[in-house]
C-alpha cells in the first residue's frame, strides 16, 4: 500500500516506522509547516497514493480533505477538535466517492473502554444517587481541551442519561500520552474507570490498522465501526 502522511511529528514519524515495518511505502510526506492552506497536497504529490493519513492540527483539517478527497484518495484522519465541521466533511466524502475513516481516538483499548462506559452508564442511570463524570490529562502540546475522547465519553453518558449535562473537566500538563476516567459518585462510594495511554504506539496503530481497512473502499466510517465489522 502506498500512503502520504500530513503532517509529519511525532505521530507521522511512528506511523512511517509501523507502515514500513508491515510492507507498505510511504509515497509522500509533508509537515505543517510545508502545507499551508494545503497547498502541497497536489495530484503529483499524490499520485499513486492508496490512503492519505492525516495527523495535523483542527484548523488544516476540512482544508485537507477538500483537497485530497478533490484527488479520488482515500483518508484517515486522526486529528482531533473538528468535530463541529463533521458534516461538512461528511457532505465532501460523499459528493468525490472516496473512502474517510475519522475517530476521536484510534486506540482499540480506548474504543473498547467506549463500549464498557456504554454498559457502565446503562446500569448507573438506574440509580439516582450516583452522578457521572468525566476527567482527562494530556501534555502540554495537545491543542483540544477537552479531549475528543473526553468528548465521545461526554456524548455516551448523555445519551445514556437522555441529555443530562455530564461534568467534564480537562488538564494538559508535561508530557502525558493520555488519560481519561469516568466517574459515578454517591455518599456511599466512588467507582472510577480509567484508561491509561503508555504511548502513542496505539495510537498509530490503529490509525494505520483503519487505511489497510479503508483501501479500495467506499462510505464514511468511523473507526469504531471498523472494529465491530
Amino acid at each position: 500500500m502506498n500512503l502520504a502522511l500530513i503532517g509529519y511529528g511525532k505521530m507521522g514519524r511512528l506511523i512511517e516506522e509501523l507502515a514500513t515495518a508491515r510492507g507498505h511505502r510511504v509515497a509522500f510526506k509533508v509537515d505543517i509547516d510545508e502545507n499551508r492552506d494545503g497547498q502541497a497536497l497536489t495530484e503529483q504529490n499524490l499520485r499513486g497514493v492508496d490512503v492519505a493519513i492525516d495527523f495535523t492540527t483542527p484548523e488544516a483539517v476540512v482544508r485537507s480533505v477538500e483537497r485530497v478527497t478533490a484527488l479520488g484518495v482515500n483518508m484517515v484522519v486522526g486529528t482531533t477538535g473538528w468535530m463541529n465541521q463533521l458534516e461538512a466533511v461528511r457532505s465532501m466524502v460523499e459528493a468525490k466517492g472516496v473512502g474517510f475513516v475519522y475517530g476521536s481516538n484510534f486506540s482499540i483499548g480506548v474504543n473498547l473502554f467506549f463500549r464498557l462506559m456504554e454498559a457502565a452508564a446503562a446500569q448507573f442511570r438506574q440509580h439516582s444517587q450516583y452522578d457521572p463524570w468525566i476527567y482527562e490529562i494530556h501534555h502540554r502540546a495537545k491543542l483540544d481541551a477537552p479531549s475528543g475522547t473526553a468528548l465521545k465519553l461526554k456524548q455516551i453518558l448523555e445519551k445514556a442519561y437522555e441529555g443530562r449535562e455530564v461534568s467534564t473537566a480537562s488538564n494538559r500538563a508535561g508530557a502525558i500520552p493520555g488519560e481519561h476516567t469516568v466517574g459515578f459518585d454517591s455518599e456511599a462510594d466512588t467507582l472510577t474507570f480509567t484508561h491509561t495511554a503508555r504511548s502513542r504506539l496505539g495510537f498509530a496503530s490503529g490509525a494505520l490498522h483503519a487505511a489497510e481497512w479503508v483501501r479500495g473502499k467506499k462510505g464514511f466510517y468511523e473507526f469504531s465501526d471498523i472494529l465491530s465489522g
